[in-house]
Protein backbone atom coordinates (compact mmCIF):
# COMPACT_ATOMS: atom_id res chain seq x y z
CA UNK A 1 0.00 0.00 0.00
CA UNK A 2 1.06 3.26 -0.91
CA UNK A 3 1.83 6.43 1.20
CA UNK A 4 -0.85 8.56 -0.51
CA UNK A 5 -3.50 5.77 -0.22
CA UNK A 6 -2.59 5.26 3.40
CA UNK A 7 -2.94 9.10 4.50
CA UNK A 8 -6.32 8.76 2.55
CA UNK A 9 -7.27 5.82 4.79
CA UNK A 10 -5.96 7.67 7.73
CA UNK A 11 -7.73 10.87 7.02
CA UNK A 12 -10.84 9.13 6.66
CA UNK A 13 -10.67 6.86 9.45
CA UNK A 14 -8.53 8.15 11.90
CA UNK A 15 -11.09 9.80 14.13
CA UNK A 16 -12.71 5.86 14.19
CA UNK A 17 -9.04 4.88 15.24
CA UNK A 18 -8.82 7.20 17.65
CA UNK A 19 -12.18 6.06 19.46
CA UNK A 20 -11.09 2.92 19.15
CA UNK A 21 -7.53 3.66 21.22
CA UNK A 22 -9.77 5.92 23.78
CA UNK A 23 -11.89 3.29 24.15
CA UNK A 24 -9.09 0.92 24.94
CA UNK A 25 -6.57 3.26 27.26
CA UNK A 26 -9.93 4.29 29.53
CA UNK A 27 -11.08 -0.08 29.55
CA UNK A 28 -7.62 -0.36 30.75
CA UNK A 29 -7.36 2.15 33.56
CA UNK A 30 -10.48 1.63 34.68
CA UNK A 31 -9.94 -2.12 35.06
CA UNK A 32 -11.70 -3.44 38.59
CA UNK A 33 -12.50 -7.06 40.16
CA UNK A 34 -16.38 -6.58 39.98
CA UNK A 35 -19.54 -8.66 40.34
CA UNK A 36 -22.32 -8.66 37.60
CA UNK A 37 -25.72 -8.79 38.09
CA UNK A 38 -26.76 -10.13 34.15
CA UNK A 39 -29.72 -12.89 33.73
CA UNK A 40 -26.44 -14.86 32.84
CA UNK A 41 -24.58 -14.66 35.93
CA UNK A 42 -28.27 -15.37 37.56
CA UNK A 43 -28.34 -18.40 36.12
CA UNK A 44 -24.45 -20.15 36.95
CA UNK A 45 -25.02 -18.77 40.18
CA UNK A 46 -28.05 -21.30 40.20
CA UNK A 47 -26.42 -24.05 39.22
CA UNK A 48 -23.62 -23.22 41.56
CA UNK A 49 -26.07 -23.29 44.36
CA UNK A 50 -28.15 -25.94 43.36
CA UNK A 51 -25.10 -28.23 42.81
CA UNK A 52 -24.00 -27.13 46.97
CA UNK A 53 -27.28 -27.94 48.25
CA UNK A 54 -30.31 -31.55 47.76
CA UNK A 55 -33.60 -30.92 45.90
CA UNK A 56 -36.22 -29.28 48.59
CA UNK A 57 -33.95 -26.96 50.49
CA UNK A 58 -34.54 -23.82 51.23
CA UNK A 59 -33.43 -20.33 49.81
CA UNK A 60 -33.85 -16.98 50.20
CA UNK A 61 -32.79 -14.05 46.92
CA UNK A 62 -31.97 -11.08 48.48
CA UNK A 63 -30.78 -8.34 46.65
CA UNK A 64 -30.45 -4.66 46.93
CA UNK A 65 -32.89 -2.35 44.42
CA UNK A 66 -32.01 -0.69 41.55
CA UNK A 67 -29.63 -1.03 39.11
CA UNK A 68 -30.87 -3.86 37.04
CA UNK A 69 -30.89 -6.08 40.02
CA UNK A 70 -34.52 -7.10 40.52
CA UNK A 71 -34.82 -8.50 36.79
CA UNK A 72 -31.16 -10.64 38.76
CA UNK A 73 -33.19 -11.71 41.32
CA UNK A 74 -36.53 -12.70 39.20
CA UNK A 75 -34.00 -15.24 36.73
CA UNK A 76 -32.28 -16.70 39.92
CA UNK A 77 -35.04 -17.53 41.63
CA UNK A 78 -36.73 -18.86 38.93
CA UNK A 79 -33.69 -20.72 38.07
CA UNK A 80 -33.50 -22.03 41.66
CA UNK A 81 -36.83 -23.21 41.52
CA UNK A 82 -36.64 -24.99 38.42
CA UNK A 83 -33.72 -26.95 40.28
CA UNK A 84 -35.93 -27.95 42.92
CA UNK A 85 -35.13 -25.36 45.60
CA UNK A 86 -37.89 -23.38 47.80
CA UNK A 87 -36.73 -20.21 46.68
CA UNK A 88 -38.28 -16.58 48.04
CA UNK A 89 -37.55 -13.68 46.50
CA UNK A 90 -36.87 -10.07 48.78
CA UNK A 91 -35.53 -6.78 47.57
CA UNK A 92 -34.71 -4.19 49.82
CA UNK A 93 -33.41 -0.63 49.85
CA UNK A 94 -30.83 -0.66 52.46
CA UNK A 95 -28.63 -2.95 54.98
CA UNK A 96 -30.98 -2.68 57.79
CA UNK A 97 -33.99 -4.01 56.13
CA UNK A 98 -32.04 -6.92 54.81
CA UNK A 99 -31.20 -7.70 58.63
CA UNK A 100 -35.05 -7.51 59.82
CA UNK A 101 -35.39 -10.13 57.07
CA UNK A 102 -33.11 -12.55 57.98
CA UNK A 103 -33.91 -11.81 62.12
CA UNK A 104 -37.27 -13.01 61.74
CA UNK A 105 -36.80 -16.51 59.58
CA UNK A 106 -38.51 -18.39 61.70
CA UNK A 107 -37.79 -21.94 59.74
CA UNK A 108 -34.53 -23.21 58.30
CA UNK A 109 -32.90 -21.23 56.13
CA UNK A 110 -30.36 -23.09 54.19
CA UNK A 111 -28.59 -20.74 51.66
CA UNK A 112 -28.96 -17.21 50.52
CA UNK A 113 -27.98 -16.36 47.18
CA UNK A 114 -27.37 -12.70 46.37
CA UNK A 115 -25.74 -9.75 44.74
CA UNK A 116 -22.29 -9.09 45.70
CA UNK A 117 -23.65 -5.99 48.26
CA UNK A 118 -26.00 -7.99 49.91
CA UNK A 119 -23.49 -10.93 49.86
CA UNK A 120 -20.51 -9.41 51.57
CA UNK A 121 -23.49 -7.82 54.15
CA UNK A 122 -24.70 -11.18 55.11
CA UNK A 123 -21.10 -12.83 55.10
CA UNK A 124 -20.40 -10.17 58.09
CA UNK A 125 -23.41 -10.20 60.02
CA UNK A 126 -24.65 -13.55 59.55
CA UNK A 127 -23.01 -15.23 62.63
CA UNK A 128 -23.90 -12.60 64.62
CA UNK A 129 -27.75 -13.38 63.86
CA UNK A 130 -27.35 -17.04 63.93
CA UNK A 131 -26.73 -16.76 68.04
CA UNK A 132 -30.04 -15.20 68.44
CA UNK A 133 -31.72 -16.98 65.80
CA UNK A 134 -31.28 -20.67 65.32
CA UNK A 135 -33.19 -21.30 61.74
CA UNK A 136 -29.69 -19.57 60.15
CA UNK A 137 -27.61 -21.83 61.86
CA UNK A 138 -26.19 -23.30 58.89
CA UNK A 139 -27.03 -21.16 56.32
CA UNK A 140 -24.55 -20.70 53.72
CA UNK A 141 -24.27 -17.18 51.10
CA UNK A 142 -23.39 -17.43 47.48
CA UNK A 143 -23.02 -14.54 45.48
CA UNK A 144 -21.67 -14.16 42.00
CA UNK A 145 -18.00 -14.86 41.09
CA UNK A 146 -15.85 -11.94 40.93
CA UNK A 147 -14.47 -11.35 38.08
CA UNK A 148 -12.00 -8.54 35.91
CA UNK A 149 -13.79 -5.91 33.97
CA UNK A 150 -13.90 -2.50 32.88
CA UNK A 151 -16.27 -0.11 34.45
CA UNK A 152 -16.00 1.43 31.27
CA UNK A 153 -17.32 -1.07 29.51
CA UNK A 154 -19.80 -2.11 32.07
CA UNK A 155 -23.39 -1.49 29.93
CA UNK A 156 -25.04 1.30 31.95
CA UNK A 157 -22.26 3.17 31.57
CA UNK A 158 -22.09 2.62 27.88
CA UNK A 159 -25.90 3.38 27.65
CA UNK A 160 -25.18 6.43 29.68
CA UNK A 161 -22.20 7.70 27.90
CA UNK A 162 -24.94 7.67 24.38
CA UNK A 163 -27.59 9.26 26.36
CA UNK A 164 -25.36 12.09 27.82
CA UNK A 165 -23.91 12.78 23.89
CA UNK A 166 -27.41 12.54 22.61
CA UNK A 167 -28.49 16.49 22.62
CA UNK A 168 -24.91 17.57 21.48
CA UNK A 169 -24.63 14.81 18.65
CA UNK A 170 -28.08 15.77 17.17
CA UNK A 171 -27.23 19.52 17.24
CA UNK A 172 -23.64 18.96 15.50
CA UNK A 173 -25.83 17.66 12.78
CA UNK A 174 -27.11 20.89 11.71
CA UNK A 175 -23.15 22.66 12.81
CA UNK A 176 -21.66 20.26 10.85
CA UNK A 177 -23.40 21.22 7.52
CA UNK A 178 -22.98 24.98 8.50
CA UNK A 179 -19.63 25.03 9.02
CA UNK A 180 -19.01 23.05 5.62
CA UNK A 181 -20.66 26.34 4.40
CA UNK A 182 -17.76 27.76 5.70
CA UNK A 183 -20.09 29.41 8.55
CA UNK A 184 -20.35 29.11 12.48
CA UNK A 185 -22.93 29.26 14.57
CA UNK A 186 -22.40 30.25 18.29
CA UNK A 187 -26.21 30.51 19.51
CA UNK A 188 -27.00 26.69 19.29
CA UNK A 189 -26.03 26.82 23.44
CA UNK A 190 -28.74 29.72 24.11
CA UNK A 191 -31.49 28.08 21.83
CA UNK A 192 -31.59 25.12 24.10
CA UNK A 193 -32.62 26.96 26.94
CA UNK A 194 -34.80 29.30 24.80
CA UNK A 195 -36.56 26.14 23.29
CA UNK A 196 -37.00 24.23 26.74
CA UNK A 197 -38.58 27.35 27.93
CA UNK A 198 -40.83 28.10 25.51
CA UNK A 199 -41.78 24.61 25.11
CA UNK A 200 -42.71 24.62 28.76
CA UNK A 201 -44.56 27.49 29.07
CA UNK A 202 -46.35 26.94 25.98
CA UNK A 203 -47.30 23.44 27.63
CA UNK A 204 -48.47 25.10 30.72
CA UNK A 205 -50.49 27.66 28.69
CA UNK A 206 -52.41 25.39 26.72
CA UNK A 207 -52.85 22.61 29.52
CA UNK A 208 -52.17 24.47 33.11
CA UNK A 209 -50.86 22.33 36.09
CA UNK A 210 -52.39 18.66 34.06
CA UNK A 211 -51.53 18.71 30.55
CA UNK A 212 -52.60 15.66 28.06
CA UNK A 213 -49.78 14.35 25.91
CA UNK A 214 -51.41 16.60 22.58
CA UNK A 215 -50.70 19.69 25.08
CA UNK A 216 -47.59 17.83 25.34
CA UNK A 217 -46.47 17.48 21.38
CA UNK A 218 -47.81 21.39 20.66
CA UNK A 219 -45.77 22.58 23.59
CA UNK A 220 -42.40 21.00 22.26
CA UNK A 221 -43.57 22.02 18.43
CA UNK A 222 -43.59 25.65 19.41
CA UNK A 223 -40.20 25.73 21.14
CA UNK A 224 -38.50 23.90 18.03
CA UNK A 225 -40.70 26.08 15.66
CA UNK A 226 -39.27 29.12 17.83
CA UNK A 227 -35.86 28.02 17.34
CA UNK A 228 -36.22 27.06 13.22
CA UNK A 229 -37.60 30.59 12.81
CA UNK A 230 -34.58 32.29 14.84
CA UNK A 231 -32.02 30.14 12.16
CA UNK A 232 -34.12 31.49 9.51
CA UNK A 233 -33.33 34.85 10.49
CA UNK A 234 -29.82 34.03 11.14
CA UNK A 235 -29.62 32.88 7.57
CA UNK A 236 -31.43 35.91 6.22
CA UNK A 237 -28.65 38.22 8.15
CA UNK A 238 -25.81 36.10 6.67
CA UNK A 239 -27.28 36.36 3.19
CA UNK A 240 -28.93 39.56 2.87
CA UNK A 241 -26.89 41.86 4.94
CA UNK A 242 -23.48 40.13 4.34
CA UNK A 243 -22.57 40.42 8.17
CA UNK A 244 -20.28 37.39 9.43
CA UNK A 245 -22.17 34.60 10.53
CA UNK A 246 -19.57 34.73 13.94
CA UNK A 247 -21.14 38.37 14.98
CA UNK A 248 -24.79 37.18 14.18
CA UNK A 249 -25.00 34.64 16.02
CA UNK A 250 -22.92 35.92 18.72
CA UNK A 251 -25.82 38.25 19.05
CA UNK A 252 -28.05 35.70 19.09
CA UNK A 253 -26.86 33.98 21.52
CA UNK A 254 -26.89 36.77 23.94
CA UNK A 255 -30.58 37.45 22.64
CA UNK A 256 -31.71 34.31 23.26
CA UNK A 257 -30.48 33.61 26.47
CA UNK A 258 -31.51 37.11 27.82
CA UNK A 259 -35.16 36.20 26.43
CA UNK A 260 -35.05 32.71 27.98
CA UNK A 261 -34.41 34.33 31.47
CA UNK A 262 -37.30 36.83 30.66
CA UNK A 263 -39.60 34.63 29.63
CA UNK A 264 -39.03 31.70 32.19
CA UNK A 265 -39.22 35.15 34.98
CA UNK A 266 -35.48 33.92 35.95
CA UNK A 267 -36.87 30.43 37.47
CA UNK A 268 -37.17 27.33 35.63
CA UNK A 269 -40.83 26.11 34.64
CA UNK A 270 -41.82 22.95 35.58
CA UNK A 271 -43.98 20.99 33.12
CA UNK A 272 -47.02 19.14 35.13
CA UNK A 273 -47.04 15.68 33.56
CA UNK A 274 -44.31 12.82 33.67
CA UNK A 275 -44.83 11.71 29.94
CA UNK A 276 -43.45 14.42 29.09
CA UNK A 277 -39.89 12.47 30.73
CA UNK A 278 -40.99 9.91 27.74
CA UNK A 279 -38.00 11.68 25.18
CA UNK A 280 -35.11 12.12 27.37
CA UNK A 281 -35.66 9.43 29.98
CA UNK A 282 -37.68 6.67 28.25
CA UNK A 283 -36.03 3.67 27.30
CA UNK A 284 -36.97 1.26 24.80
CA UNK A 285 -35.83 -2.82 23.85
CA UNK A 286 -31.96 -3.60 25.50
CA UNK A 287 -32.47 -0.32 27.90
CA UNK A 288 -31.78 2.11 24.99
CA UNK A 289 -32.62 5.71 25.79
CA UNK A 290 -35.32 6.75 23.46
CA UNK A 291 -33.20 9.92 23.25
CA UNK A 292 -30.51 7.75 21.17
CA UNK A 293 -32.50 6.08 18.97
CA UNK A 294 -34.08 9.40 17.57
CA UNK A 295 -30.72 10.53 17.29
CA UNK A 296 -29.29 7.64 15.42
CA UNK A 297 -32.12 7.92 12.77
CA UNK A 298 -31.45 11.81 12.53
CA UNK A 299 -28.01 10.94 11.86
CA UNK A 300 -29.17 8.27 9.24
CA UNK A 301 -31.02 10.22 7.17
CA UNK A 302 -28.79 13.05 7.41
CA UNK A 303 -25.86 10.93 5.91
CA UNK A 304 -28.63 9.97 2.90
CA UNK A 305 -29.26 13.69 2.84
CA UNK A 306 -25.64 14.51 2.17
CA UNK A 307 -24.12 11.96 0.22
CA UNK A 308 -27.46 10.91 -1.79
CA UNK A 309 -29.33 14.23 -2.71
CA UNK A 310 -28.77 17.58 -4.68
CA UNK A 311 -29.12 19.54 -1.43
CA UNK A 312 -26.10 17.94 0.04
CA UNK A 313 -24.07 18.26 -3.04
CA UNK A 314 -25.04 21.93 -2.91
CA UNK A 315 -24.15 22.36 0.81
CA UNK A 316 -20.73 21.28 -0.38
CA UNK A 317 -20.34 23.30 -3.04
CA UNK A 318 -21.33 26.27 -1.23
CA UNK A 319 -18.80 25.78 1.18
CA UNK A 320 -16.58 24.97 -1.47
CA UNK A 321 -16.12 27.64 -3.73
CA UNK A 322 -19.45 29.73 -2.95
CA UNK A 323 -18.79 31.83 -6.31
CA UNK A 324 -17.87 29.03 -8.86
CA UNK A 325 -21.47 27.10 -6.78
CA UNK A 326 -23.45 30.35 -7.71
CA UNK A 327 -22.32 30.30 -11.69
CA UNK A 328 -23.00 26.63 -11.61
CA UNK A 329 -26.58 27.23 -10.67
CA UNK A 330 -26.76 26.63 -7.16
CA UNK A 331 -29.09 28.94 -5.18
CA UNK A 332 -26.45 29.90 -3.03
CA UNK A 333 -28.49 32.45 -0.61
CA UNK A 334 -31.34 29.63 -0.27
CA UNK A 335 -28.45 27.10 0.32
CA UNK A 336 -27.27 29.60 3.56
CA UNK A 337 -30.97 30.65 4.70
CA UNK A 338 -31.35 26.10 4.85
CA UNK A 339 -28.42 25.16 6.77
CA UNK A 340 -28.66 27.98 9.51
CA UNK A 341 -32.22 27.20 9.62
CA UNK A 342 -31.56 23.37 10.34
CA UNK A 343 -29.34 24.34 12.68
CA UNK A 344 -32.00 26.51 14.61
CA UNK A 345 -34.82 23.53 14.10
CA UNK A 346 -31.97 20.78 15.65
CA UNK A 347 -30.99 22.92 18.61
CA UNK A 348 -34.49 23.41 19.56
CA UNK A 349 -34.79 19.82 19.24
CA UNK A 350 -32.49 18.98 21.67
CA UNK A 351 -33.75 21.76 23.96
CA UNK A 352 -36.81 19.63 23.75
CA UNK A 353 -34.89 16.73 24.60
CA UNK A 354 -33.02 18.33 27.52
CA UNK A 355 -36.13 19.76 28.60
CA UNK A 356 -37.70 16.30 28.92
CA UNK A 357 -34.83 15.28 30.90
CA UNK A 358 -35.71 17.13 33.39
CA UNK A 359 -39.19 17.77 32.59
CA UNK A 360 -38.41 21.39 32.88
CA UNK A 361 -37.41 24.07 30.84
CA UNK A 362 -34.56 26.03 32.59
CA UNK A 363 -32.72 29.16 31.15
CA UNK A 364 -29.33 28.20 32.35
CA UNK A 365 -29.38 24.82 30.46
CA UNK A 366 -27.16 24.79 27.25
CA UNK A 367 -24.24 26.85 29.12
CA UNK A 368 -21.49 26.22 26.67
CA UNK A 369 -23.28 23.63 24.91
CA UNK A 370 -21.98 25.32 21.44
CA UNK A 371 -18.59 24.69 22.36
CA UNK A 372 -18.94 20.89 23.08
CA UNK A 373 -20.64 21.39 19.51
CA UNK A 374 -18.25 22.75 16.98
CA UNK A 375 -15.75 20.38 19.02
CA UNK A 376 -17.45 17.39 18.16
CA UNK A 377 -17.86 18.56 14.23
CA UNK A 378 -14.10 19.94 14.30
CA UNK A 379 -12.64 16.29 16.05
CA UNK A 380 -15.03 14.27 13.64
CA UNK A 381 -12.97 15.87 10.87
CA UNK A 382 -15.03 18.76 9.20
CA UNK A 383 -12.73 21.41 7.80
CA UNK A 384 -13.53 24.72 9.34
CA UNK A 385 -12.34 26.11 6.18
CA UNK A 386 -15.47 24.73 4.89
CA UNK A 387 -16.42 22.44 1.95
CA UNK A 388 -15.15 19.59 3.83
CA UNK A 389 -16.93 16.99 6.44
CA UNK A 390 -18.99 14.28 6.90
CA UNK A 391 -22.09 13.94 9.13
CA UNK A 392 -21.07 10.42 10.31
CA UNK A 393 -17.22 11.50 11.47
CA UNK A 394 -19.10 14.37 13.49
CA UNK A 395 -21.09 11.39 15.33
CA UNK A 396 -17.55 9.87 15.97
CA UNK A 397 -16.81 12.88 17.04
CA UNK A 398 -19.52 13.51 19.49
CA UNK A 399 -18.55 10.26 20.83
CA UNK A 400 -15.03 10.93 21.15
CA UNK A 401 -15.84 13.83 23.31
CA UNK A 402 -17.96 11.89 25.43
CA UNK A 403 -15.81 8.86 25.59
CA UNK A 404 -13.30 11.84 26.64
CA UNK A 405 -15.97 13.14 29.27
CA UNK A 406 -16.74 9.74 30.59
CA UNK A 407 -13.39 8.54 31.03
CA UNK A 408 -12.00 11.76 33.07
CA UNK A 409 -14.91 11.28 35.16
CA UNK A 410 -14.49 7.59 36.29
CA UNK A 411 -10.91 8.40 36.57
CA UNK A 412 -11.50 11.57 39.09
CA UNK A 413 -10.34 14.22 36.92
CA UNK A 414 -11.35 17.53 38.60
CA UNK A 415 -13.92 19.71 36.41
CA UNK A 416 -10.74 22.41 35.63
CA UNK A 417 -8.40 20.26 34.50
CA UNK A 418 -11.70 18.38 32.31
CA UNK A 419 -11.65 21.86 30.85
CA UNK A 420 -8.13 21.90 30.37
CA UNK A 421 -8.30 18.55 28.21
CA UNK A 422 -11.02 19.96 26.07
CA UNK A 423 -9.05 22.92 25.48
CA UNK A 424 -6.05 20.53 24.05
CA UNK A 425 -8.48 18.13 21.95
CA UNK A 426 -10.09 20.94 20.03
CA UNK A 427 -6.46 22.88 19.45
CA UNK A 428 -5.04 19.59 17.79
CA UNK A 429 -8.22 18.74 15.98
CA UNK A 430 -7.91 22.18 14.57
CA UNK A 431 -3.80 21.26 13.76
CA UNK A 432 -4.97 18.11 12.16
CA UNK A 433 -7.13 20.27 10.08
CA UNK A 434 -4.66 22.91 8.93
CA UNK A 435 -1.71 20.01 8.48
CA UNK A 436 -4.02 18.30 6.04
CA UNK A 437 -4.67 21.13 4.05
CA UNK A 438 -0.95 21.83 3.70
CA UNK A 439 -0.08 18.60 2.68
CA UNK A 440 -3.39 18.32 -0.02
CA UNK A 441 -1.43 21.90 -1.22
CA UNK A 442 1.47 19.95 -1.53
CA UNK A 443 0.02 17.03 -3.21
CA UNK A 444 -0.97 19.22 -5.73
Amino acid sequence: MNRARLGKLFADYGNVLVLLLLCLAISLITLEAQSTTSNAAARRLAERVASGHQPGATVLVLVAKGGGREQFADTLADELGKAGLIATKEVTRRPADAKKILAAADTRLDAVAADSRMGDFCGDNLPKLAKGNPALADTKVWQPAIRAWPVFLKRENLLNIMKQISVVAVIAIGMTMVIITAGIDLSVGSLIAFSGVITALAIGGLGGADPTITHLLIGSGAGILACALIGMFTGGMVTVFNIPPFIVTLGIMFMARGLAYIFSGNDPVLVGNEAFGWLGRGQQFLGIYNSVILMLLLYAGAHVMMTRTSIGRYIYAVGGNPEAARLSGVPVKWVLVFVYTLCGLLAGLGGVMEASLHITGDPQSGDMVELQVIAAVVVGGTSLAGGQGRILGTLIGALIIAVIRNGMNLTGVEAHMQSVVYGVVILVAVLVDQLKHRGLKAAQ
